[in-house]
């Protein structure tokens, strides 16, 4: 028998029962971490339906985690709403969840950290720089869809540029990957990366053409990704002429820099696979592409030769043709001839009306013509010498016919001619008699 059944046997060791053993623990740990304050970044916060929370607390540096539930008592007194990667401090007592036999943390208030006030100052940076237009979606450019040379700007040492090399690598090997290195993390870090993208855009300008430019760098809490937030290197990002991938931090992390490139990119290698299409599937497109061209040019060809087997048939047979071409002249004619039948009908149609408004036309032209030259003969007769002579008046010349219409033209002796209404007198003139003017005298 072996000791541990003998122990058994004389009593010395004790056999818990599963809930026992539980409950013991939970009282341990309640017991001596009755009120206790913990420092995390939370990560997977939701709320039930009931109003409680469930997150977990993460270590900084990711070496461990924290199960905590806060019920909805507690949690309605927060001031504000719990976030994913907010560095916060919790306050409770751990306890054993006897369901799952699981350690958990009880939080009875949480405020935040360090990080609070930073995430404080990320909206107002991110709201400031958004009221200037750096994260517009109009300004957002499209990524080369094969690019040939691609920058990087990332640290020398970071394990984002091994992910980055090895996903082009497998992807596009034919990609010429061009490293700009810079510090990712701390006081430094957000000048080298500007002076990093700075030399991306002078080698870009100089010839050395720059198809797509990769910002990153992997994981970590608020405080390291913060060089991603300051304002310079988004400014840096938002101005740069050449197409930027940010892929910075975990699927769960954003960044200013994120908004502010034309595409983020929820991992490094993610980055990576977004700018170069994979080289299986680029084959795949062309041969599936190479198949559909050369269906169709068959196709083309095969109608073709349709149309020149027909075309040849009706050549061998010109009588078929020729009495074909007879038909459709016939039928021409035809239609021809009923179109000018048509056509004069429809103009025999509209005859009796022009010969009525012709008519019409002529009947009140010849009436104005009339009333005109009825008022001309009226002006005419008016003016008639023959009609004045009628009035009693005569028309006196002299011997050489020049017309007399004064009686000083006449001297005694003198022939003078009369034309009167009935005939024309012949007379001699005896005596002038002037009418008398003011300071005149009469003369014979």
């Amino acid at each position: 028998m072996s000791n541990w059944a003998t122990d058994r046997a004389s009593g010395a060791a004790r056999v818990w029962g599963v809930a026992a053993l539980v409950q013991a623990v939970g009282d341990t740990l309640a017991a001596r971490f009755s009120s206790c304050v913990v420092k995390g970044e939370i990560s997977g916060f939701t709320r039930a339906a009931s109003g409680h929370g469930y997150f977990t607390l993460k270590d900084e540096h990711g070496n461990a985690s924290l199960r905590c539930a806060m019920f909805r008592r507690a949690l309605s007194q927060v001031d504000f709403s719990p976030a994913e990667g907010m560095l916060v401090e919790a306050r409770g007592n751990l306890a054993v969840y006897e369901a799952r036999g699981e350690l958990q943390f009880v939080v009875e208030g949480l405020q935040r950290a360090g990080a609070g006030a930073l995430y404080e100052q990320f909206l107002r940076l991110k709201a400031r720089l958004e009221a200037e237009g750096l994260f517009d979606a109009d300004r957002k450019r499209t990524l080369p869809r094969f690019p040939r040379r691609v920058a990087v700007v990332t640290s020398l040492g970071a394990a984002a540029l091994r992910d980055v090399l090895t996903a082009l690598r497998r992807r596009s090997l034919h990609v010429e990957v061009v490293l700009s290195p810079c510090s990712v993390q701390g006081a430094e870090a957000p000048a080298q990366i500007v002076q990093a993208l700075t030399e991306v855009i002078l080698a870009h300008r100089a010839g050395q053409q720059m198809d797509a430019v990769i910002v990153c760098r992997g994981g970590g809490s608020l405080e390291d990704l913060w060089s991603f937030n300051d304002e310079r290197v988004v400014r840096a990002i938002a101005a740069c002429p050449i197409p930027i991938v940010c892929g910075v931090g975990h699927e769960t992390d954003f960044t200013l820099a994120d908004f502010a490139a034309d595409l983020r990119a929820p991992t490094p290698t993610a980055a990576a696979e977004l700018i170069a299409q994979d080289r299986e599937t680029s084959l795949d497109q062309l041969d599936a592409a190479e198949r559909h061209l050369q269906h169709r040019v068959h196709q083309r060809l095969d109608n073709l030769a349709q149309r020149l087997d027909q075309v040849a048939v009706r050549m061998a047979r010109p009588a078929q043709v020729v009495g074909q071409h007879r038909q459709a002249l016939s039928l021409l004619e035809h239609r021809m001839l009923a179109a000018c039948q048509a056509r004069v009908r429809r103009s025999g149609q509209h005859l009796p009306q022009l010969q009525q408004r012709l008519t019409r036309a002529v009947s009140v032209q010849q009436v104005r013509h009339q009333h005109s030259l009825q008022a001309w003969d009226a002006r005419l007769g008016a003016l008639n010498p023959h009609k004045v002579l009628e009035r009693g008046f005569a028309w006196l010349t002299d011997e050489a016919g020049a017309p007399m219409t004064r009686a000083s033209q006449a001297r005694p002796q003198a022939q003078v001619r009369g034309v009167m209404a009935d005939g024309v007198l012949h007379m001699h003139v005896t005596q002038v008699e002037l009418d008398a003017a003011p300071g005149s005298d009469h003369g014979d």
